[in-house]
């Protein structure tokens, strides 16, 4: 098993089946994946647009290697940093994920990962400072996710759930 199938199979024990809430504004939603990512993946492919309801295990798969794991280096980052980092860019987007991972190395926070931060990365697990790194990285996620109730009070009902993540992910890579 490689390293991205480790770490898609702990997004993915979380993101759970078909949800279409009305509270949540990435709209339906099916392994994680919503219908906005999926569509874009369709017309990458010159295929047609389907509800995300129909997504398969393979077209899941291929959305979080292209869109999530491959965008913030995964294949180039330390572990457990990778899941982190993924785990975040599934939640937060890409760059965002990219930007707590700088801010915890206390690099340019540009959102765009390259040498610098990579390297960062691997410095600071390989000095010992890898439960620090992860809990800078998921300290600014709570953060950020309050901040996000804070603005849009309707976005409390999430709170919890995305608190348990956290934790869980804490866990996961202590």
């Amino acid at each position: 098993m490689s390293r991205f199938d480790e770490c898609l199979k702990f997004i993915l024990a979380r993101e759970g089946g078909y949800v279409d809430r009305s509270e949540d504004r990435g709209g339906p939603t099916n392994k994680g994946i919503t219908q906005g990512v999926y569509s874009a993946y369709l017309q990458r492919r010159h295929l047609p647009i389907q509800s995300v309801r129909f997504i398969s295990d393979d077209e899941v798969a291929d959305i979080y290697r292209s869109d999530y794991w491959k965008p913030c280096a995964g294949d180039n980052l330390p572990i457990p940093i990778d899941l982190v980092v993924f785990d975040g860019a599934v939640n937060h987007g890409v760059r965002q994920s990219i930007k707590f991972l700088q801010r915890a190395l206390g690099t340019d926070d540009d959102g765009i990962i390259g040498p610098v931060t990579i390297n960062a990365a691997h410095m600071d697990v390989n000095n010992g400072y890898k439960i620090h790194l992860v809990a800078d990285v998921i300290d600014q996620r709570q953060d950020f996710y309050q901040r996000i109730v804070e603005r849009d009070p309707s976005q409390r009902c999430f709170l919890n759930g995305w608190s348990n993540r956290l934790k869980e992910l804490g866990r996961e890579v202590a």
